[in-house]
């Protein structure tokens, strides 16, 4: 419509147009000279200033992004152009009697199937993307070429140019298969004090074109190029969306593409997005959707903002003594009392100077000392003209010395702590050693009004059947004792007279006549012999597989000779054994368990 606006059809319904609103456009008689002076140039200004910019060619497969951006050597694009008048205004401005020096680095990089690949290095394989301390994205291990004057910056480029990975399809026969990004720094360092130096950033993108694999015919490694493509593409509208949507987490790290722009798509940037259409009827979709996410990106808001720190100092470091850096009141408290007497009896008089007066300004040691000079004399300029120090600088007097009691009542807090856990610490150590005197082990209370209570170890009987009680009890010799229940109080009976035992009997344990334990051991070791896997699993702590595994055993080696030989076995450690024993032994005494049929 104008140099402003363009309008197309509606293709939900063709009664409507849809109009949008841009910076720029231009048409198909534009050159490539009216794209760069009304877009790009103007930004170039703002890299002597320590701040980054940004260009980026967006749209779909075959609209000309490459042709907009490297062009050719009839029609050099944005990338060459920005290129020379870039290096003419540092050779301007870095002449000599400018206050500032200028250096200018190139970089060289494609996102080629989410690989960041070094195009001026090809060997040197996928790198990394990282973020710094101040939050500026850098890519360790990236060359870096320094370029005074456009004849060098062709040396490296075009070389690196023919690297990048292309590809034919249906729809262009060299297809940019990758996203090239150029990297252009700016290193300004002044050249008188106070030194400071800045840091300005130059990309340059060539975007690779979204795809319909419909229309392209793309198969094998063409396929998977453009999924990758595609998906970067996608990732780069989600940032897009997400910035205009003010959501708390844009997704940058979703691919190495936003990842390496975070500084462009709202960040700290001035940045252009030349968005390439193609006019015809075939591409409506693609072009489109191109348009809406540029009108989506122009509500994006960058930041920008000056990348300036303070080089180090060209003098050698301020070396101040103890005095001048402790200040009078505490370079006599550094002082012995001995140094305190000897010293002159005069009053001290005043000190001539503003650096030996009381200022925090003197403690900063480990200060730049570029900083710390400038900060001194700053001081001295301040005494100079009658001023009193830098009140907002120090801290008065009065305030110090509270300081100072509240450090003293604390430290003598901590060594009062310390002295009462040494106490308690000895405390428990005599208590400890009390108890082994006594062979009366106590347990230890935390608390005063807390009371720790042990458990009692439980009791354990066996349950005989009657019929054999009786049996045994008729021998003279057998000394056999049952348990019985009165109510909630177990007592301990004799068959021969029941006397209820003693109540503060605390454990007892069940005796059976050596006989019957010899006569349990002896069933046990029948049924190891003779018994079959069936009747092995009869015993108890004996399972299927320890069954199969005493019948192979027998088998190989031959029989028992006694129970305790079940520990050859393998699979069954000496602790299974003991419960073995405990649990068969009296069973088959007591005529619980029976032996093969």
């Amino acid at each position: 419509m104008d140099s402003c606006s363009l309008e197309i059809a509606n293709w939900r319904n063709h009664q409507e147009t849809l109009k949008y609103q841009f910076d720029a456009f231009y048409g198909e008689r534009s050159t490539q000279q009216d794209i760069y002076a009304g877009s790009v140039q103007p930004i170039l200004r703002h890299l002597l200033e320590g701040q980054n910019a940004g260009v980026l060619a967006y749209g779909p497969t075959g609209a000309g992004k490459t042709h907009t951006m490297p062009g050719s050597p009839e029609q050099p694009g944005v990338i060459p152009r920005a290129l020379m008048d870039l290096l003419q205004l540092t050779r301007e401005e870095g002449a000599e009697g400018r206050p500032w020096a200028l250096s200018v680095t190139m970089s060289y990089l494609e996102i080629y199937q989410e690989k960041v690949l070094d195009l001026l290095d090809p060997a040197s394989g996928d790198l990394v993307i990282r973020e710094d301390c101040r939050g500026n994205i850098l890519i360790p291990g990236l060359t870096q070429k320094p370029i005074t004057s456009f004849a060098d910056f062709e040396r490296h480029f075009l070389p690196a140019s023919r690297n990048r990975t292309v590809g034919a399809t249906r729809l262009n026969q060299r297809s940019s298969r990758s996203h090239a990004v150029l990297l252009v720094k700016v290193d300004q360092r002044e050249r008188l004090a106070p030194f400071r130096q800045r840091e300005g950033k130059l990309y340059l993108i060539d975007l690779a074109g979204s795809e319909d694999n419909r229309r392209t015919g793309n198969k094998g490694l063409r396929l998977k190029e453009s999924g990758a493509i595609n998906t970067s593409l996608f990732v780069l509208g989600k940032v897009v969306d997400a910035l205009n949507q003010g959501l708390p987490r844009v997704p940058y790290r979703d691919s190495k593409l936003t990842r390496l722009l975070q500084d462009s798509l709202g960040g700290s940037a001035h940045s252009i997005l030349i968005a390439n259409i193609a006019p015809e009827r075939c591409f409506y979709l693609d072009t489109v959707s191109a348009l809406n996410f540029a009108a989506r990106s122009k509500e994006v808001i960058n930041r920008p903002f000056t990348n300036e720190s303070l080089q180090p100092h060209v003098l050698g470091p301020v070396k101040l003594s103890q005095k001048e850096l402790l200040g009078p009141p505490e370079a006599k408290r550094a002082r012995g009392p001995e140094e305190e007497e000897i010293g002159s009896p005069e009053p001290m008089a005043a000190p001539a100077s503003a650096s030996q007066k009381l200022s925090p300004l003197q403690k900063l040691s480990s200060m730049d000392p570029a900083m710390l000079e400038r900060l001194l004399s700053l001081d001295r300029l301040l005494a100079s003209q009658g001023s009193q120090g830098a009140p907002l600088l120090s801290t008065p007097k009065r305030e110090r010395m509270v300081l100072m009691k509240t450090v003293e009542e604390k430290d003598l807090e901590i060594e009062r702590l310390k002295t009462k856990q040494k106490e308690l610490e000895a405390k428990m150590l005599a208590q400890k050693a009390e108890e082994k005197e006594n062979h009366c082990p106590t347990m230890l209370r935390p608390l005063s009004h807390r009371t720790v209570t042990v458990a009692k170890p439980l009791k354990k009987a066996v349950v005989m059947p009657l019929q054999l009680i009786q049996e045994q009890a008729a021998s003279p010799n057998a000394e056999i004792h049952i348990l019985k229940n009165k109510g909630r109080k177990r007592k301990l009976e004799s068959l021969d007279a029941l006397e209820p035992e003693e109540k503060a009997e605390d454990c007892w344990e069940l005796q059976i006549s050596p006989e019957l334990l010899a006569h349990g051991r002896q069933k046990i070791l029948d049924l190891l012999n003779e018994g079959s896997a069936r009747d092995l699993r009869s015993l108890q702590r004996i399972g299927p597989k320890k069954a199969q595994l005493i019948v192979g055993w027998r088998e190989l080696h031959g029989p028992f000779s006694q129970v305790e030989d079940l520990e050859r076995v393998e699979g069954i450690t000496g602790k299974q054994m003991e419960s073995f024993l405990k649990a068969n032994i009296l069973g088959l005494a007591a005529g619980q368990r029976c032996g093969p049929s």
